[in-house]
């Protein structure tokens, strides 16, 4: 049964004239539905509603069917407080610049996809944790303003070779309309060649390759992390046992997204290679066949038609099957350029596998586990001299690396740590330090600000940022007003400091904040205390730091 019984709920500061509040009535009435505007806490009835139908008392409220929130997160969170005695749904409708709780991401989808020059100028849309990142053919049809003042975005970074519009907590619910709107999963769209005043940097080209890469397989090394720290929690606190048949089944859940990581990867790498992502997954597969691996146990390199196959373990590898897929792309075009047109649809895959199969087991996948040995030990080794080093450096600078895309840099190391290993101190121990001085940072603006919008948004996003998601935070506040991204990068590094000097180590891929904070425990508790110790650190220092030397606060206009 559909709804028919609306209540209305509005923030005065953001419809002063009620003007969305009429707009909606008006919509639901148009569709047979009943909608009443709730009169606020003190009985005053909202603005410009003129005789629309009012809701005086409060108790009727259980009679609805559902109620709509027109605000931000603040009237999101109070509205809550004020109805959840009558338990009915509430669906939030952003009219701010900053929503994480409210939800209607059609109408802003379009205008997104809109501004950045519509469907025909993307030529690959993936996302991350709070952002958009486009590949456009070109930047002549984007109105950054415009794209900026779409409710629901909170920034716009271009860089990196990539265009990327930052929306917090619902990037996949955008992302996913995006998807519909632009018919982007149901063609195939290729970067044309640039004019030689735009091409792309070499740098630009890696970042953007690396991101597109790896950004898709997050979620998978984050789900798989969380029931990993899950475990780790259970077990430490005697609720399992490690013997028992639970945490067998759930210790290898966790372990298939990274035992199959070449998989994955294969599929991820194809789309942004341009080549068959079935075949690249089908070259990934023979690395872990079973009979494969049967093989490793009997010789260190076996011979067919006198070509030598190294015997390596793929299982939780990366650089292999980059190569590989690196390669494929190439060895599709001179198959598909050999073989005659009555017989492409059976001689092509046969040949490309032919070919590519021998190319990954005697050179690529070989050279793949050498390149991935390597990157491993170096980082074993500057862990040993300088395990201070790079989580300082990590705590100190994330947030620049973050606006320049430089941290997809990183990925490969920190993906290939923590599958070969099973812990990583790339990312993991300074970012944790860093993603806790943001949230700090932006904590501080919000007692200090006399700003009350932005002190709502200093909140939301020191808040978000605690919890590991910092772009609302720097992007919003702390970037905005540069001296607290100064109190944030010494507090950071100071917590990223203590992290190195303790050899803190996190145990599993996803978030750098207080949720993900289980991440960190492993059989030693003090390495989860010690990550405990190093956020306090980066939290006291920052808000400290920024509480003495201020800011230029928003002015209320603003």
């Amino acid at each position: 049964m559909k709804p028919s019984k609306f209540v209305i709920l509005a923030n005065p500061s953001k419809d002063p004239e009620g003007k969305e509040i009429r707009r909606i009535s008006e919509y639901m009435r148009s569709r047979g539905a009943q909608a009443w505007v709730l009169a606020e806490e003190n009985g005053q009835i909202p603005r410009g509603i003129g005789d629309g139908p009012v809701l005086q008392e409060e108790r009727k409220i259980g009679e609805m069917d559902m109620a709509l929130i027109l605000g931000g997160d603040g009237t999101m969170l109070s509205s809550a407080r004020r109805l959840h005695y009558y338990h009915v749904p509430m669906l939030g409708i952003n009219l701010g610049h900053l929503g994480f709780l409210t939800g209607c991401e059609k109408e802003d989808s379009q205008q997104v996809l809109e501004q950045v020059g519509g469907a025909e100028n993307v030529t690959f849309l993936t996302h991350c944790v709070t952002r958009l990142r486009f590949n456009l053919k070109s930047m002549d049809g984007v109105d950054e303003a415009k794209v900026k003042a779409v409710p629901g975005v909170v920034g716009v970074v271009n860089k990196g070779g990539q265009y990327q519009v930052i929306i917090g907590n619902e990037v996949a619910a955008v992302y996913d309309e995006l998807m519909k709107l632009g018919d982007f999963g149901g063609k195939e769209v290729k970067q044309p060649a640039a004019p030689a005043e735009e091409k792309k940097s070499r740098v630009s080209i890696i970042l953007d390759t690396l991101a597109g890469v790896f950004t898709p397989l997050m979620p998978l090394i984050a789900g798989a992390g969380m029931i990993k720290a899950l475990l780790s929690v259970l077990t430490l606190f005697g609720w399992i046992d490690k013997s028992g048949n639970l945490y067998y089944f759930l210790n290898f859940i966790a372990d298939s997204s990274y035992y199959f990581l070449p998989i994955f990867l294969a599929n991820s790498a194809a789309k942004k290679f341009g080549c068959n992502p079935q075949m690249a997954m089908l070259l990934g597969a023979i690395l872990l066949h079973p009979n494969f691996i049967a093989l490793k146990a009997d010789a260190d390199v076996v011979h067919v038609l006198g070509l030598p196959v190294k015997m390596v373990t793929y299982s939780s590898s990366v650089i292999p099957i980059f190569l590989i897929t690196l390669v494929l792309p190439y060895v599709e075009r001179f198959v598909n350029k050999v073989v005659p047109s009555v017989v492409k649809f059976i001689l092509r895959p046969v040949l490309t596998i032919l070919i590519m199969a021998p190319i990954s087991l005697c050179v690529l996948g070989p050279l793949g586990s050498i390149i991935g040995d390597g990157l491993v030990n170096v980082l074993l080794a500057i862990e040993k001299v300088c395990p201070w080093a790079l989580p300082t450096v990590i705590g100190a600078f994330m947030p620049f690396l973050v606006m320049t895309g430089m941290h997809y840099s990183l990925l490969p190391a920190y993906v290939n740590s923590l599958s070969m290993l099973g812990y990583e101190t790339v990312i993991g121990p300074g970012n944790l330090p860093s993603n806790i001085a943001q949230g700090a940072a932006a904590l501080c603006v919000a007692i200090k600000t006399k700003n009350k919008n932005f002190r709502q948004l200093a909140v939301s996003g020191g808040v978000t940022a605690l919890l590991g998601v910092t772009e609302p935070a720097l992007f919003g506040v702390n970037v905005r007003l540069r001296k607290p991204l100064i109190a944030t990068t010494i507090g950071g590094g100071l917590g990223g400091l203590y992290a190195g000097l303790t050899g803190v180590r996190r145990f599993g891929g996803g978030g750098a904040g207080l949720a993900a904070i289980g991440l960190y425990v492993g059989e030693n508790p003090m390495n989860v205390i010690n990550a405990l110790i190093s956020a306090a650190i980066a939290f006291v220092a920052t808000f400290a730091i920024l509480w003495f030397i201020g800011f230029d606060d928003v002015p209320e206009e603003a």
